[in-house]
C-alpha cells in the first residue's frame, strides 16, 4: 500500500506543473484508499481566479470522480499547510483526513494561525498529519519565491 510520502510526492510533482505557468508551487492529490481520485497544482495565475487553488481544484474533481461533494472517507495531500479558505472546504466537503508538508506561518489555517479542520465547534472535524516530506515541499517554494525577488 502506498505511503503518506508517495503521494506527496505526487503533490509535489504538482507543485512543479504550477511553476510553468507561473503559479506559487503548490500540489494537492486527493485520495481514497490507495487510489488517486484527482491531482491538482495552483492555477489562480493561470484561470485569473483568486479561488483557483490546489487543495480546491483537487476536491472539485474529486467530487466529480465520486459523483458526490461527500469526501468522508478520503485524504487530501498537500504540499503546504492550507489557508482558511482551503480549510473550510476540506469541512464542508467532510474530508476525513488532511496530510501536508510545512506549515505555513503567514496564512495557515490547519494549525499554525487557526485550525479550522478540528474546531470543535463546526459539524465536521479533519484528521490532520504535519510535516511530511516538509523540507522538500520548502525548497520548491522558496526557489520560486526566491526567483521572483530577483
Amino acid at each position: 500500500m502506498p505511503s503518506d510520502e508517495s503521494f506527496m510526492r505526487l503533490a509535489l510533482d504538482q507543485a512543479r506543473i504550477a511553476l510553468e505557468h507561473g503559479d506559487a508551487p503548490v500540489g494537492a492529490v486527493l485520495v481514497r484508499g490507495d487510489e488517486v481520485l484527482a491531482k491538482a497544482c495552483n492555477e489562480r495565475e493561470l484561470r485569473g481566479d483568486p479561488t483557483a487553488h490546489a487543495e480546491i481544484l483537487a476536491l472539485q474533481a474529486g467530487s466529480r470522480v465520486l459523483g458526490t461533494w461527500r469526501l468522508d472517507d478520503t485524504t487530501l495531500y498537500v504540499t503546504l499547510e492550507p489557508c482558511p479558505m482551503c480549510a473550510g472546504a476540506l469541512v464542508l466537503g467532510r474530508v476525513g483526513r488532511l496530510v501536508y508538508g510545512p506549515p505555513d506561518p503567514k496564512a495557515g489555517a490547519a494549525l499554525s494561525l487557526y485550525n479550522i479542520p478540528q474546531d470543535p465547534r463546526l459539524n465536521h472535524r479533519v484528521s490532520i498529519t504535519t510535516d511530511v516530506l516538509a523540507a522538500e515541499c520548502s525548497a520548491v517554494l522558496t526557489e520560486f519565491f526566491a526567483l521572483r525577488r530577483r
